[in-house]
């Protein structure tokens, strides 16, 4: 039979078709599926076949999985998982969940998972139908490790939609995980080693949606909370990394922060690390990372963390070479300093760990790593406001660093720079006379006064450092040469009222020392 002759049947209502003849399309259809699915596809959508199928599935139906096999063919298209969604092929599919036919099953599993594939609109229907609590019960009737694998394949992307998280959490789905985790994590078979990733990762994913994080944490009192807690002391790789992913997930608002630090998490996470120094699990020292950086956010924190030794053992992996555990590294850090005065000249004076800083400034490969080493420099010396600090990081070869950071497109990060420089500028000008020269300063800060697209604070901070490099002769000679006045003269009419005061003080100054 011929592709479109197949079609053309398919499209008949189904009081229209003989049985044999649907059976024979449908064997006709998955055949061209098999042969080009891409061409098979845009025929089936071109001659409106999808709107016919939901009326074959029907678990009465011999046809049916083989109907199910051709949506879960066809929607391996991403072109084609809209129009599955707009034929209302999701109703129906969701329907067979309860079937006892495994066959069945297989491919209904296929298809929602396929059809669902990255793809939000899909979700969204989802989450207005009963596919939680029938996945979850499906999984539950499981028992052999392929089946669960399947019900995992859908339930995987479904739950990175938020409402599917929370309904699946309502429908008992952590405790089912949480079951598989115990009955695999001795294991050593692979299936159990399979299993025991699948189930904790899923785990983690459900905590990314913020209700059903929060649903979990039941104010640090929740039994999945203090379960997942106990993974991170555990001698297994998989649980270590799950447990501190759900960490760093739980840690998603001021309050769970603030409850974690006082229940003594933090020493649970520097053990953790301690065992991975040697180990080197990169997996399990990103995690780990990542879960202290957000618990040192809250101010309350920083202190506890601090005297509890946290920046100690951060700085143990400094001699990593990966980049995402020097990325998370450094943020930890950036965290822990802010508005920690002495903290931040304590860690400013370390030469190894500015030494690192300087040389990942330069790690053009990785644009994440050497942003945060930027910023982690600056923040060492607004935190410090230490001289000694801005020695080291001059002696270190800091300042042209600081000087491109503040050219940066990112707002935050040129302002960040603009105040360190001002503070070098203001407590070391003579230590920092030749490095400011080399770097082009004076004319990056013309550049910055003159562009319209500069934020006030840019302009602000940008004439806050020219009046301070003035106090040296070859920075202010530079100044006279680039005529600053007139870019200074124009800004004293701008809107922003600091930024106009700030020009007249300016204009003063160039004034009077010109």
């Amino acid at each position: 039979m011929a592709l479109c002759e197949a079609l053309e049947k398919l499209k008949l209502g189904p009081g229209s078709r003989a049985p044999d003849s649907v059976e024979g399309s449908l064997d006709c259809l998955l055949k061209a599926l098999a042969h080009n699915n891409t061409e098979a596809s845009m025929k089936i959508q071109e001659m409106g076949v999808l709107p016919s199928l939901p009326a074959l599935l029907s678990s009465e139906s011999t046809c049916t999985p083989k109907v199910a096999n051709i949506i879960a063919e066809v929607a391996k298209n991403e072109f084609m998982r809209g129009p599955c969604v707009d034929a209302g092929l999701i109703p129906p599919l969701v329907q067979l969940l309860t079937s006892p036919d495994q066959e069945l099953l297989l491919q209904t599993g296929r298809a929602l998972g396929n059809i669902c594939y990255d793809s939000q609109s899909s979700k969204e229907q989802f989450a207005s139908t009963n596919i939680a609590e029938e996945l979850v019960r499906l999984f539950q009737k499981q028992t052999e490790h392929e089946k669960r694998e399947m019900v995992f394949e859908v339930l995987a992307p479904l739950a990175e939609n938020d409402m599917i998280k929370l309904q699946l959490v309502e429908a008992g789905m952590v405790e089912c995980l949480l079951e598989v985790v115990g009955q695999t994590v001795d294991g050593d078979r692979e299936e159990d080693v399979a299993q025991l990733k699948t189930a904790s990762d899923l785990m983690v994913l459900l905590l990314l949606g913020d209700e059903s994080m929060q649903k979990l944490f039941e104010g640090g009192k929740g039994s999945v909370f203090q379960r997942v807690l106990s993974w991170i002391p555990s001698n297994n790789h998989q649980l270590q990394l799950a447990g501190a992913l759900a960490i760093a997930n739980f840690a998603r608002n001021d309050g769970n922060c603030i409850h974690m630090v006082d229940t003594g998490i933090v020493q649970q996470l520097l053990e953790l690390l301690r065992r991975h120094v040697d180990e080197g699990n990169v997996t399990v020292q990103h995690a780990a990372l990542s879960a202290l950086r957000n618990l040192a956010i809250p101010v309350v924190n920083k202190a506890k963390m601090l005297s509890a030794g946290v920046a100690d053992v951060v700085l143990k992996f400094l001699q990593s070479e990966m980049p995402p555990v020097q990325f998370k590294l450094l943020g930890t850090l950036r965290m822990l300093i802010d508005t920690q005065a002495e903290a931040a000249e304590q860690l400013g004076t370390n030469d190894k760990l500015l030494e690192r800083l300087v040389e990942w400034c330069e790690a053009k490969d990785h644009a994440g790593v050497m942003g945060e080493s930027n910023r982690l420099l600056s923040a060492l010396i607004r935190h410090s406001k230490s001289k000694a600090v801005v020695k080291v990081v001059i002696e270190g070869g800091g300042v042209k660093h600081l000087v491109t950071m503040a050219t940066s497109e990112h707002m935050i990060m040129q302002n960040e720079a603009l105040v360190a420089l001002g503070l070098i500028a203001a407590l070391d000008l003579v230590a920092a006379e030749k490095d400011f020269e080399g770097s082009g300063l004076v004319a990056m800060l013309h550049r910055l006064l003159a562009d319209e697209r500069s934020a006030p604070e840019i302009k602000y901070n940008s004439m806050i450092l020219v009046c301070s490099v003035m106090g040296s002769e070859p920075l202010h000679k530079e100044v006279r040469g680039l005529a600053f006045m007139d870019v200074v003269a124009k800004l004293r009419t701008h809107d922003n009222k600091t930024v106009s005061h700030q020009a007249s003080l300016t204009e003063q100054r160039l004034t009077s020392q010109s």
